[in-house]
């Protein structure tokens, strides 16, 4: 089943608009997460809207928004009160202006969008839009309200799609020189730049994301699976941070333990998550993995 989209409006450069629905690129549904539980009863923990001066239980009708301006003071702010100043990028995605994309600060990256045309109209003028993005290999600026809020968006083409990545605002962003005054300057050698670069040459390679292994997510599983059969696991070393006494001798030494990694063949950490699941998975996920797996029986002349 395809994921709902997130939103949906129109897409405008100028003149030429087309309509667009924009999806979310990333997903962590795959991952293992927990519920709160009572350690007595072994339920699940409820949350409940409670008064916090008289404890009582508030259904959703009753609960509004408020702005605090003092200890015990808030501003009431309706729901028609917002729609009311609500901004044209609630429905449109107005492109502003393009900048090369180097220019962009890692810092203000947030998270990544698949935009693509809403229906079956408009995929000419969507065409247009991404081609002339394409073109001048720029980021497109634009703005989008999600959940409530208007956020940055930079648009990209993407095959035949455009990536949309929601930037920070600069209020947002820290400044680095609160955490970076107090770094010593340090006069690095030659020799102490070429050996370390030797260990970089040695890990050099393309960036592969299928080599990627989620090392907590399996250590999770072998948990929970340990558990299920009455089992338990003994708690792993973990690192220390040696005391670099020569600095020198610790990058020869890293040089002759560092293999290449060049011409590694990646490991597909998924497919063996995958199998590590199926006992958490229940019997169903169990029949349907033995099916695949079992051989057709010859019939007898």
């Amino acid at each position: 089943m395809a994921p709902r989209a997130n939103w949906k409006g129109f897409l405008r450069l100028s003149l030429v608009t087309c309509p667009v629905a924009l999806y979310p690129a990333t997903s962590d549904s795959e991952k293992i997460s927990f519920n709160q539980i009572n350690r007595k009863t072994g339920h699940r923990i409820k949350y409940a809207k409670v008064d916090a001066d008289t404890g009582e239980e508030v259904s959703n009708e009753d609960i509004t928004k408020g702005y605090k301006v003092d200890t015990d003071t808030y501003i009431e702010v309706s729901k028609d009160e917002l729609e009311n100043i609500a901004l044209e990028s609630t429905r449109t995605i107005d492109i502003d202006e393009f900048v090369p994309k180097a220019s962009i600060d890692p810092r203000y990256l947030i998270r990544p969008y698949y935009l693509v045309p809403d229906g079956k109209v408009g995929h000419d003028a969507f065409a247009v839009i991404r081609e002339t993005i394409r073109n001048l290999d720029m980021v497109a600026i634009g703005r989008v309200v999600l959940t409530s809020r208007e956020h940055i968006i930079g648009l990209e083409p993407l095959e035949k799609g455009l990536m949309g990545t929601l930037l920070r605002y600069p209020y947002e962003v820290r400044d680095e020189k609160e955490y970076f005054d107090d770094i010593q300057d340090v006069k690095v050698t030659k020799d102490m730049l070429d050996l370390a670069k030797h260990i970089v040459n040695q890990k050099a390679t393309e960036f592969n994301p299928e080599r990627f292994e989620d090392h907590y997510e399996e250590a999770l599983t072998e948990l929970i699976n340990a558990k299920r059969n009455g089992k338990s696991i003994a708690a792993k070393p973990r690192p220390r941070g040696e005391n670099v006494v020569d600095l020198m001798d610790a990058l020869k030494k890293s040089i002759s333990a560092e293999q290449p990694t060049k011409g590694k063949k990646p490991r597909k950490a998924s497919a063996g998550q995958k199998e590590m699941l199926l006992s958490i998975a229940g019997k169903k996920a169990r029949k349907e993995a033995a099916k695949k797996t079992a051989k057709p029986q010859r019939r007898s002349a």
